[in-house]
């Protein structure tokens, strides 16, 4: 049996595999269902991919990576790295590639889980770590004739690198993270481009000069001022994160700069009035982008402020009945991003002889948790950017270091008092979500607007309704009266 099973080899399951073989864990796996780590950053090849978080906030703080390139770290950039760290810390042996879990299974009679595989034997496993990532589950409207379509048809996480676009009539659904980086690329070779905007954006300019070889040696020699680099980049995230917590006078500083940026490259009255959002800036996910803009001016792209309502086997409807023919359909339209852990089922601790199910748990009631990591009635299972742990204001690795921390420090607890079977109190669940409820009511994102943070009923699960210091320090300590 193992001690602990982390399933994902992204960002967060290498941390945890790190972190936890330093505490002493010894019988450790990692399952991985594709054929190489990198999870987000392996997955999503689409021309222009890059991430929008400064790339000295964007690796392990105990392993910087000397080898950036510019102030924006590309896809290719960030594999690389990752490539590195699992070589470098020799995480292979510990990984098993191409293995899919489907299930997860408590048994109290062992104080366990079992873990299905696709394909498989089960295992079984005393913890389980669950590093599946939030953003990886591709979400394809559910539109009318979405199947009827004649040409080619696919969504920017599994971008068709076969598919040549030179030539070629190409419509683009959605107007966010990924199609601000990708409309630009394939603007430059396709024939036609057709961009169906449903609401605009908030869109800031990115400032991502390419470092010079000086910068380059610099950083690479001078570890300490990298590090400096990093905690001014943090502690400036934090600050703009004012806006994001409430505060009306940060709100308004980055309305005007994003008006400004509009303003300056959008010479068109009529498409500054489209392209400008009527809500909070931050209310849904502010873009970065220097290339948005000049991409949709140009002659053979035209922007369609309207819903796609029907596919037909020529083409998309637009809300105003309008047939817009294409030969190639790109759905940017992003990622299933309340679904936690869902398809993998987790079959958690009997209750009166029923046993909840963790994803069907969620969508009727709400994702209560202890600090995003655990959860009351699943015993030894951990989440890793699970409910209420996600940003907008500052980098991921920085709250996963955090929930790994966490989760050493329960298994250190464990050992110490030679327990086995770590069970979060369902009132100090309850309790957590209510906190973050409330303080989630003064954010930006309460403030109106509909956005993939919410789900089904309305409700934030996804952000941290604060700062991240604060979450720090909330995980600092594990507190054991919080579990039974």
């Amino acid at each position: 049996m193992l001690d602990v099973l982390i399933v994902g080899a992204g960002l967060g399951g290498l941390a945890a595999a790190i972190r936890l073989r330093a505490s002493g864990v010894q019988s450790l796996l990692v399952l991985e269902r594709a054929r190489e780590v990198g999870g987000t950053w392996r997955d999503n090849v689409y021309p222009g991919c890059a991430c929008d978080v400064p790339s000295h906030m964007y690796s392990f703080s105990f392993e910087p990576n000397t080898e950036w390139t510019r102030p924006y770290p590309q896809q290719a950039e960030i594999q690389d790295y990752i490539l590195r760290v699992t070589d470098k810390y020799q995480l292979r042996p510990l990984i098993r590639f191409g293995t899919e879990v489907t299930a997860l299974r408590w048994r109290a009679e062992a104080s366990c889980w079992q873990v299905e595989v696709a394909g498989g034997e089960p295992l079984q496993a005393r913890h389980v770590v669950l590093a599946t990532g939030p953003l990886n589950k591709p979400l394809v409207p559910d539109i009318p004739g979405v199947q009827d379509f004649a040409g080619v048809a696919f969504h920017s996480n599994q971008w068709r690198h076969d598919v040549d676009l030179r030539g070629l009539r190409v419509a683009v659904v959605g107007t966010g993270a990924s199609a601000v980086q990708f409309v630009p690329e394939i603007a430059n070779v396709a024939a036609q481009v057709h961009v169906f905007q449903r609401t605009a954006a908030w869109v800031l300019p990115r400032w991502d000069r390419p470092y010079g070889t000086f910068k380059r040696w610099v950083y690479r020699h001078v570890p300490g001022l990298q590090r400096l680099s990093r905690w001014r980049v943090y502690w400036f995230n934090e600050v703009v994160g004012m806006g994001f917590m409430g505060s009306l006078r940060m709100q308004a500083l980055l309305r005007k700069l994003a008006l400004h940026h509009v303003a300056r490259q959008v010479r068109a009255p009529a498409m500054q009035a489209a392209l400008t959002p009527h809500f909070n800036p931050g209310c849904k996910r502010l873009l970065i982008s220097n290339t948005w803009f000049p991409a949709l001016q140009k002659e053979h792209v035209q922007l369609h402020t309207q819903a796609v309502v029907r596919v037909t086997p020529e083409g998309l409807v637009g809300t105003d009945g309008t047939l817009t023919p294409c030969d190639v359909i790109v759905w940017g339209t992003g990622f299933k991003a309340t679904e936690f852990v869902a398809p993998m089922q987790v079959f958690g601790e009997a209750d009166d002889g029923v046993v909840p199910e963790l994803s069907a748990r969620w969508r009727t009631a709400p994702a209560a948790t202890k600090l995003g990591i655990t959860v009351a009635g699943f015993p030894n299972l951990y989440l890793l950017v699970g409910p209420n742990t996600g940003l907008g204001h500052n980098s991921l690795i920085f709250m996963i270091e955090c929930q790994v921390h966490y989760i050493v420090r329960a298994l250190q607890h464990l050992r110490r008092t030679d327990q086995q079977v770590l069970r979060l109190r369902a009132a100090v669940a309850d309790a957590d979500y209510r906190q973050v409820q409330d303080k989630m009511q003064s954010t930006v994102w309460a403030s109106g607007c509909h956005s993939w943070y919410q789900n089904a009923r309305g409700d934030i699960d996804t952000l941290w309704p604060g700062y991240t210091w604060q979450y720090w320090l909330q995980t600092r300590r594990f507190k054991a009266d919080d579990y039974l």
